[in-house]
């Protein structure tokens, strides 16, 4: 049997968007044909079904965010510019309604994580990576005097990673006029403070 070619990461981001427009459950084959330009004896072939589609899915979104964040976060710029930047960056993908920034662990985990222990697995590691990656950053302002206070950097980032959480589900309902960059802000100062 011949191995159909194609731009793997491409295809997962296609496939991303779909599962982020419609849910994973509701996503069919014909739509993931249609979003990867990829027949679907081409996607059993290459990822063995819908579900392995997802998984692979996952990883690339986790590969892909984590590029965003080390690009953010340089290190060039004082820490809690680079957090501003970071929270600003959520707030245009918020408001751009645009499915293809919205967050695929969230949208997976509210839809089917309780079902599937292994993808249930998958986002609660790469969402406690996330989680680690933001606390170091929290943990350098407060090393370079940044943030000056009692509360250390494990709990605001878990304080941040709520925060954004809920960001984002509000979203969904208000995306339109400028609530969301104001609870952003809000929650900013909540977290530097």
């Amino acid at each position: 049997m011949r191995i159909a070619e194609f731009d793997r990461e491409k295809v997962l981001r296609s496939a991303m968007t779909s599962f982020m427009d419609k849910g994973y459950g509701k996503t069919s084959m014909q739509d993931l044909k249609l979003a990867t330009g990829l027949h679907p004896g081409s996607i059993y072939c290459a990822f063995e079904n819908k579900r392995g589609l997802l998984l692979a899915a996952l990883e690339q979104y986790r590969l892909d965010r984590n590029a965003e964040f080390t690009a953010i976060f340089t290190g060039k710029r004082p820490v809690l510019t680079e957090l501003k930047a970071y929270l600003d960056n959520l707030v245009l993908e918020c408001q751009s309604c645009d499915t293809s920034r919205a967050c695929l662990l969230t949208k997976a985990l509210n839809e089917i994580a309780e079902q599937d222990e292994e993808v249930h697995s998958i986002i609660t590691q790469h969402l406690a990576n996330w989680q680690l990656a933001i606390t170091h950053v929290l943990q350098q302002a407060i090393d370079q005097k940044e943030i000056v206070s009692e509360r250390n950097a494990d709990l605001r980032a878990h304080y941040l990673m709520m925060g954004i959480y809920g960001l984002r589900t509000f979203a969904h309902t208000h995306a339109k006029g400028n609530t969301i960059k104001q609870l952003a802000d809000q929650l900013y100062q909540d977290v530097c403070r």
